[in-house]
């Protein structure tokens, strides 16, 4: 396994982790340039030379993963007795430049109900860095020809999104395997279904943002409901609708799936780093 395999075993795992490459090396020192370190907060990978210079680029990393850190640096040491360390002396007699580069667990945001509307925010976020899960009882509504092939064709022809198309004849069972800090956003075109997705939803803990479509007079009687099934108001408070920013006011369905795709934009943004 080499550092490439590291790096998608982590993000499989949905780990944040930060690439350590030796840059640039003048005069002596214990590894050559372009040497790889993978830090994450539990374990190490590979190696840039070990001693301080390894010690220091670990710590360094590892207050980027605390802080959440998006920006590279870039990471100077002398390798000289002269040369104030903190884990011991390297007297090689060169100087390293390091590379310090975080790699971001991708968010994943998570649609049930491909119809008008979700199919136009399906366009939006196809074009985000994302993992999109579109979810729907109706096969029709993700044949290839109403919305082409991952990868290849049609609505994801140039996607920048990992995509990945779901037919559930029980749609909140794909709930299940959703992974933790997803964002769910319930638009199906069957009320009974959006209950009973937004109830499991709501079993979850773990999840990024719920949101769903519909009126306040739609949410008036899901609180009710919802309720007879056990959620408190404290946890009705994690649903968000209606759904989207404000400042788009449109009933299209473009005109909503911009006003959503800002929203989870926004929530994506601004949600605390793993």
């Amino acid at each position: 396994m080499d550092w490439v395999d590291e790096l998608r075993r982590l993000r499989d795992a949905r780990t944040p982790a930060v690439l350590v490459t030796l840059a640039s090396v003048r005069g002596h020192a214990p590894r050559n340039g372009g040497a790889k370190l993978v830090v994450s907060p539990g374990r190490l990978f590979g190696s840039v030379g070990g001693g301080n210079l390894e010690a220091t680029a670990v710590e360094a990393a590892r207050e980027m993963l605390a802080r959440g850190d998006d920006e590279p640096r870039l990471l100077t040491l002398a390798l000289s007795d002269k040369a104030v360390t903190d884990y011991g002396v390297q007297c090689c007699g060169g100087e390293v430049t390091m590379l310090l580069e975080p790699v971001r667990v991708i968010p994943s945001v998570a649609i049930f109900g491909v119809g008008h509307v979700g199919l136009e925010l399906a366009r939006i976020l196809a074009r985000q860095q994302v993992e999109l899960h579109l979810i729907d009882a109706r096969p029709e509504m993700l044949h290839p020809d109403r919305v082409g092939v991952p990868g290849s064709s049609g609505l994801f022809a140039d996607a920048v999104a990992t995509v990945s198309l779901r037919h559930a004849p029980v749609p909140e069972a794909a709930l299940a395997d959703l992974p933790p800090g997803a964002h769910v956003l319930i638009m199906t075109h069957d009320h009974g279904e959006d209950l009973a997705i937004t109830d499991q939803s709501l079993r979850r803990e773990d999840l990024g943002s719920i949101g769903l479509i519909g009126s306040r007079s739609k949410w008036a009687r899901f609180r009710v409901k919802l309720g007879e099934l056990g959620h408190a108001d404290a946890a009705l408070a994690r649903v968000t609708t209606p759904i989207g920013i404000p400042e788009v006011e449109g009933k299209a369905p473009a005109s909503i799936a911009v006003s959503v795709a800002a929203r989870i934009l926004q929530l994506i943004e601004t949600a605390p780093r793993p």
